[in-house]
């Protein structure tokens, strides 16, 4: 029943590197944060795996910088992304206009076009959304979601207010069952399990994940929801009276490539899918991570939400053994080709924790950073006694 898990890492290389686990530490994962959890199988396993603890990054963010507080001077925002954010925007834009008034005699190359030029651009788009969320493409809240929208434009559906929303909901919950919007519906855990013919369908229509897991939050929709629903209909409205409809249409067709079965998508089963026991966070750490300005770091983005994806490579050059000592993925292709083939992964292979449990073990978050300093010191200590 086991599954060959696609991840690698090298905990045996840094492991005399890392503060050695005290037995009165109020959490029992220090210093790396793993659960003692098993992995939900679909193939025996109806919901998700449990824990009865919060989730780990606030108190590995506070491991990590015990030893490592010169990662604080990596915060900030990078300016470069308002940049990156207008070219794409307008070339996802020239290319609805080629494809709706000059190039309007083709359909395969409408349709490989989408595919392999619009589809990576409008993933690059969810990048771009995703560090305008957390307010790392300008200097102020207000430019940022001006990024955000600016973004938006080569998508024709309103994204970016709502994924602001519930991605700093998921960040604050991370797997906590009726809070995280990012985790998988009943129904998903139920019809898809572990078919891959299934799955596959899943993967392609996982743009229409997006929508259906945030209406299920039964939320009224925020201000800037709303201000995003009325841009984004004025700029499809431009987009067809001047690119025509076919060019909307190929924004629409871009929107669905880029955001299922794409590389550029594979972030989505990477960052929180459970390929191993006891983690449920996971870092992807290869060549697309160039053009898609590091979004696979994922690991260290939930540890260090006020780094820019610029410098995130930095955080992991600052304390590789927490984050080599995790397991991670090297290939975005492969992490599509198990999650699709092997029965032992679904919709349900992620980890849920109850609120109660999760506020609970919170509470304990000072007294577990004066734990930490002690593991500290005790480190300090067998480090001199090395050396003498």
């Amino acid at each position: 029943m086991s599954n060959p898990s696609p991840t690698v890492h090298q905990r045996e290389k840094y492991k005399d590197l890392l503060p050695k686990k005290d037995p009165k530490t109020l959490d029992n994962r220090f210093p790396l944060y793993l659960g003692d959890w098993i992995k939900s199988d679909p193939r025996k396993d109806d919901d998700l795996a449990m824990d009865n603890l919060d989730e780990p990054h606030m108190k590995r963010k506070l491991a990590i910088l015990k030893k490592h507080p010169e990662i604080e001077s990596l915060y900030g925002h990078d300016s470069r992304t308002s940049f990156v954010t207008i070219a794409a925007a307008a070339a996802q834009v020239y290319f609805a206009y080629l494809f709706g008034r000059v190039w309007t005699e083709t359909f395969w190359g409408f349709i490989v076009f989408a595919y392999c030029v619009g589809g990576s651009i409008t993933a690059l788009y969810g990048v771009l959304i995703h560090e305008a969320t957390h307010n790392h493409a300008a200097p102020t809240v207000f430019l940022n979601k001006l990024v955000g929208l600016t973004a938006n434009i080569g998508i024709p559906v309103p994204i970016y207010a709502s994924f602001r929303r519930y991605h700093l909901e998921h960040h604050t919950y991370q797997g906590v069952t009726g809070m995280d919007p990012d985790l998988p519906l009943e129904w998903e855990k139920k019809m898809i399990r572990g078919n891959a013919a299934l799955k596959l369908l899943w993967l392609f229509i996982y743009p229409l994940m997006y929508v259906v897991r945030g209406a299920a939050m039964k939320k009224t929709p925020s201000t800037w929801e709303i201000y995003n629903i009325i841009f984004t209909l004025t700029t499809d409205v431009l987009v067809a009276k001047f690119c025509g409809l076919r060019g909307l249409l190929y924004l629409f067709v871009s929107l669905w490539f880029g955001y299922g079965l794409h590389p550029g998508a594979a972030h989505f089963i990477q960052e929180h899918y459970t390929f191993d026991d006891g983690q449920e966070t996971y870092s992807y750490y290869g060549i697309l991570n160039k053009p898609y300005m590091n979004i696979g770091l994922h690991m260290e983005h939930h540890d260090f939400t006020k780094v820019a994806w610029s410098r995130l490579p930095a955080v992991r050059a600052m304390a590789p053994e927490f984050y080599d000592s995790m397991a991670y993925h090297t290939s975005w292709l492969l992490v599509h080709w198990k999650f699709i083939t092997e029965p032992g992964y679904g919709p349900q292979s992620r980890l849920g924790r109850s609120i109660e449990d999760h506020k609970a073990a919170r509470k304990t978050v000072g007294k577990i950073r004066r734990a930490d300093e002690h593991a500290y010191e005790e480190m300090a200590l067998d480090a001199q006694k090395k050396s003498d």
